[in-house]
Order: structure tokens, then C-alpha cells, then sequence
């Protein structure tokens, strides 16, 4: 008797109703902070390009903090070693999340968004390397292009007022949950100073007591802040870039509830739910933000602009983020959906993924901070950064678009897996998926 054939797997299909929430969540903070990232960046770039530039680089440069425990940072310094270890904590939070519960939870689910970001991460550095290799440039810039900002590109989404539907949407947010956990290794592994073996040791140690506490189901604010600021100083000392302890921290969270099992009480929330709910707001709407305010200011006189398309380097990041970041994610997705005999949702094409590609060329917040980290000489960064924000704009561009021709089908498709006429919270579809799964 010959075996049924394995039925195939829809690929962008609709999300389940508790994955479908906790999306909607995610993406509806990071919608409002993007928008706010967006006036931030155009702030800096107006500032650094009026007559009050001196003034926007002396606020850049002030001094502050503890000089007896090694913290005595720059104002742009604090914003990106201190606030954005606020991000990578929200973004290893919420790639635990995606390992305990989420897409990431399954190989077989999995292989699909990590292939797509890890072609999406792979291309546009050989796209740099080969530029650069071309016009005899520096190689080390070669990370800057890789990682997708989810919240820039969520405001691009915001400003354009599509009806993308939730399945695209939750795709774009794997690829950067995975675009951020590859941008933390590559800051960890190839951007770190000069060790310092005790204070890592120390950071090691503080974060085996984090471990150990989740474990006890210690709770209170009070055991947790302290000894992740304590950790954070201490990553901070050791070499390696302070991020790193933010991205540790969150995935040491516990993201799974207690059930009210093994004599432990039920719980309506875990730590990574609560601590998520806090932080996210506060990284989305004040520590991105205030570290693109710091970092965003640079010349787009017509010299300055003139060397992003004519200097290897910056024009590298252009094409790795345009060209790259597309070609990677596009062919990376083509080729695990055949790999994994994954079947595209029959209302979508793919000309909608190709379009979400050109989508995750927007790479701001992680491309500037690697950008800072990757060359040494001030000029030559602020070529890259002026690189890392005309490479993003044309990538936002041609998104757009791609993703307004389609709105129409969007638009429909929204309709349909939103409309709830009985008016119970829950949409209908879900409704007649219960009832389904109730007849089999």
C-alpha cells in the first residue's frame, strides 16, 4: 500500500491567532517608533547641515559619566553603547520568543526566514567586497550593508499606508529578528578590542547569576536592573562592544509561561513578555531615536555626495544594500521554499516577495553603528554613513514602488482575514478555521 504524499506547507499563509497577535503587538510599537526614528535622522541631517554644525558636533563630542569604573563616554557614545544595548536586549527577547514560540521554534519552520536572512546577510557583503576589490578600497566595511532595520522600514510602510497583510509583515520581522542575531555575532567576533580577561570573566559570571535567577523564578525589577547594568559595564570593559551583553540577557529570559504544573503558579505573562512590554516602547521611541539623532548627522553637500557614488567604499554599501540585500533575501527565500517543498500562498506572487527584499535594504540603525565600528578614519565614516542613508532611501524608493502597484490585492486580502461581523475581537476567518478543524 503505498504512503500518502506529505502534504506541502504554505509559505506566507495565514498566521496563526496567538502568532498573529503577538505580531500585530510587536509591529505596532515599532510602526510608531520608526516614525519617530525617521523625524530623529532628519533632525540630525538638517542640524549637521546648517550653520550650527560646529554646534552638533561639540553636543556629539561632551563627556560624562564614571571615569573610575572605565565610563567616562561622548554623548554619541552613550547613545550607542549604552541605549542601543536597550534594542539588542528588545531584539534578543524577541528572538528567544521566536525559538521557544514563534516561526523559529521547528527546523523545518525555521529553515525558511533563516536561509532567506542568511543569503540576505551573505550577498550584500560580497557585493561590498567585490566593489571595493574593483576600485582598490578597504574591505572593512564589509558588515555594514547586512542588517535590516525593521523599524525604518515599518515606518516606510507607515508613511505609504499600504494594507500589507499580516503573513508579509511577520516575515519581515523574522528576517530581522535573524538580521540582528547575525549583526551581534559579526559586532562580537570581528569588532572586538583588546581583551580584558577579568572584566569579561566578570560579565560571564554576572550573567550565570542572570541564568540562575530565571531558573529560581526569582522576581522583583530590583534583583535584575542592577545586575544587568553591572553586566553591561563589565561587557563594556572587557573589549567587547557592551551591545553584546543586551542581545545575552534577552535571550536568557524565560518567553515560555508557567502552566500552573510541577507546583509553580499559572502565570498570565512570562518575564520576556513583561520585560518586553516595558523596554520595546522605550527602545523604539527613545534609545533608536536618540542614537540616530547622535549618529545621522552627516554632509550631503553635492562633494560629500559625490564621493558615495564615486569612492569604493561607500558606493560598496549602496550597492550591497540596494542590489545585495534584494538579490540575497529574493533568490535566499526562492530557494528554500523549493528546498523545503514549501507551496506560496496562492493569493500572493512572488513579485510581493521580491518586493519585501527591496524592503529589507533599509539598513539604518545596526549599518551606522557598524559603520562607526568598521573604519577608523573620520572622513572616510562619514562617507559610509552618508552611504548607509542614500542606500537606504533608494532601497525605501523602490519598495515603494513595487508595494503600491499591488496595494489593490493587499488591500483585499487585509480586508478578509481582518473582517469580524459578528464584532468578538476575533476575526472570522480564524472562526471558520476552528469550526474546520472542529469537522475533521
Amino acid at each position: 500500500m503505498c504512503a500518502a504524499p506529505r502534504e506541502r506547507s504554505v509559505f506566507l499563509g495565514l498566521l496563526p491567532w496567538p502568532e498573529r497577535r503577538a505580531v500585530a503587538q510587536a509591529l505596532r510599537t515599532e510602526t510608531v517608533g520608526g516614525v519617530v526614528l525617521l523625524v530623529a535622522a532628519a533632525i540630525a541631517l538638517i542640524w549637521a547641515n546648517t550653520p550650527w554644525a560646529d554646534a552638533y558636533e561639540s553636543a556629539r563630542k561632551v563627556h560624562f559619566g564614571f571615569p573610575a569604573l572605565g565610563l567616562d563616554l561622548s554623548l554619541q557614545h552613550w547613545t550607542a553603547d549604552g541605549l542601543l544595548t536597550v534594542f539588542f536586549l528588545v531584539a534578543g527577547i524577541e528572538l528567544k520568543r521566536e525559538l521557544v514560540l514563534g516561526e523559529l521554534r521547528s527546523p523545518a519552520r525555521a529553515a525558511l526566514p533563516v536561509i532567506a536572512a542568511a543569503c540576505g546577510m551573505i550577498v550584500p557583503a560580497g557585493v561590498y567586497l567585490v566593489t571595493v576589490a574593483a576600485g582598490e578600497g578597504s574591505p572593512s566595511g564589509w558588515a555594514v550593508p547586512m542588517a535590516t532595520d525593521i523599524a525604518f522600514a515599518l515606518a516606510v510602510l507607515a508613511v505609504l499606508s499600504t494594507h500589507l497583510p499580516s503573513a508579509l509583515r511577520a516575515f519581515l520581522l523574522t528576517l530581522a529578528v535573524v538580521d540582528d542575531l547575525g549583526a551581534i555575532l559579526i559586532i562580537a567576533v570581528f569588532f572586538t578590542s583588546e581583551l580584558n580577561l577579568v572584566a569579561l570573566g566578570g560579565s560571564a559570571a554576572g550573567l550565570v547569576l542572570f541564568y540562575l535567577l530565571q531558573r529560581l523564578r526569582v522576581r522583583g525589577w530590583w534583583w535584575y536592573v542592577p545586575l544587568g547594568v553591572a553586566v553591561w559595564a563589565l561587557t563594556y570593559n572587557s573589549g567587547v562592544h557592551a551591545t553584546v551583553a543586551g542581545v545575552a540577557m534577552g535571550m536568557l529570559l524565560r518567553a515560555a509561561r508557567d502552566d500552573g504544573t510541577r507546583g509553580r503558579p499559572r502565570e498570565d505573562a512570562s518575564p520576556a513578555e513583561r520585560t518586553v512590554h516595558v523596554l520595546r516602547p522605550i527602545s523604539a521611541g527613545i534609545a533608536v531615536p536618540l542614537f540616530a539623532l547622535f549618529a545621522a548627522g552627516v554632509s550631503v553637500s553635492a562633494p560629500a555626495l559625490g564621493k558615495v557614488f564615486s569612492d569604493p567604499e561607500p558606493l560598496g554599501v549602496v550597492l550591497g544594500l540596494v542590489v545585495g540585500k534584494t538579490v540575497g533575501v529574493f533568490a535566499g527565500t526562492w530557494l528554500a521554499a523549493r528546498f523545503t517543498r514549501a507551496r506560496l500562498n496562492p493569493d500572493l506572487a512572488w513579485a510581493d516577495v521580491f518586493a519585501l527584499a527591496a524592503l529589507a535594504g533599509i539598513g539604518f540603525t545596526v549599518a551606522l553603528l557598524i559603520g562607526d565600528l568598521a573604519f577608523a578614519e573620520p572622513a572616510l565614516t562619514e562617507h559610509v554613513k552618508a552611504a548607509v542613508l542614500v542606500g537606504s532611501l533608494i532601497a525605501a524608493g523602490l519598495a515603494a514602488l513595487l508595494l503600491k502597484r499591488r496595494n489593490g490585492i493587499y488591500r483585499r486580502l487585509w480586508e478578509a482575514e481582518n473582517a469580524d461581523e459578528n464584532a468578538n475581537a476575533v476575526p472570522d476567518v480564524y472562526e471558520r478555521e476552528r469550526g474546520q478543524d472542529g469537522e475533521r
